[in-house]
């Protein structure tokens, strides 16, 4: 099935190859794996543990692929289901698993939708309805890409977000990956590449960057999530983040391009841009 390609005008196009979405990578990761297949799968055939930056630099670098690689796009979301066929196996608790099952398929794709709402109401402007409308009828065009089963994925806004509360509450549970994940964050520094900008607001005066990124992915998961996990987080760590988060939302615009984007974005973007004409392109910029 043939799906139109994003662009630029898109709100993916803007948004997906941002370096300040890495401040929502490690709760994405946990909210996915609290998902039982999901974990199950994870613990099983992941190297997290191994190399996290670089397993979470191929799933972004895929991840800039389905939004920024034009018609490619669709081949890297068959690559994606190719690579996963084979990962099935029975979990701890003697459940079967499959990494295609539809539903956790499903899950970790629209579980990124919601991070992509919860990254720009700490890190930068809140969208108003109508672009929260926008951005998920996109997400359900990237499900297709990504061959997520129709069915699986609620027609619109209004349906989405009381399956969000309904996965939450009744599908996930306190993983021993989504605890591990956290976990493995205490000890993980910043990420390689990241701009010189970002690393100053990533490793503040006094606190390890592993430690801030634990900080930021406890702060920024749901508070139900929190509850199921047993994790703690108080009013003054709210304050705290809030103010991390008007210090990325005032610096985030300021950056040049090249240190907002990933490369793959980056690249891209000028591409686009390129095939403009010269006042269209200059308007871009």
């Amino acid at each position: 099935m043939d799906v139109e390609p994003f662009g630029p005008g898109s709100m993916h196009w803007e948004s997906a190859g941002e370096y300040r979405n890495l401040l929502v990578a490690g709760s994405a990761l946990v909210i996915q794996t609290m998902h039982p297949a999901v974990g199950a799968a994870v613990a099983e055939h992941s190297t997290y543990k191994q190399d996290p930056w670089g397993r979470l630099n191929r799933t972004l670098a895929s991840v800039q692929k389905w939004v920024y690689g034009g018609a490619a796009g669709q081949a890297e979301g068959a690559r994606l289901r190719e690579l996963h066929k084979p990962i099935s196996g029975v979990d701890e608790q003697g459940r079967s698993y499959h990494a295609l099952n539809g539903a956790a398929w499903a899950w970790v794709h629209l579980s990124l939708f919601e991070r992509f709402v919860t990254l720009n109401r700490y890190f930068g402007t809140p969208y108003t309805p109508e672009q929260e409308r926008t951005l998920y009828e996109e997400a359900r065009r990237l499900g297709a890409i990504l061959r997520v089963p129709e069915r699986e994925m609620p027609e619109g806004l209004e349906t989405f977000w009381p399956y969000f509360a309904a996965m939450v509450a009744d599908r996930l549970e306190p993983h021993p990956t989504a605890l591990e994940v956290l976990a493995v964050m205490r000890g993980t520094p910043a990420p390689p590449g990241l701009p010189r900008a970002l690393r100053r607001i990533w490793t503040p005066v006094g606190a390890g960057s592993g430690e801030f990124n634990h900080f930021v992915t406890v702060g920024t998961l749901p508070p139900a999530v929190r509850e199921k996990l047993g994790v703690p987080w108080s009013a003054r760590d709210e304050r705290r983040l809030r103010q991390v988060g008007r210090a990325v939302a005032a610096l985030t615009p300021r950056l040049p391009e090249r240190l907002r984007y990933m490369p793959i974005a980056y690249h891209a973007r000028r591409a686009a841009r390129s095939l403009q004409g010269p006042e269209q392109a200059l308007r871009s910029a």
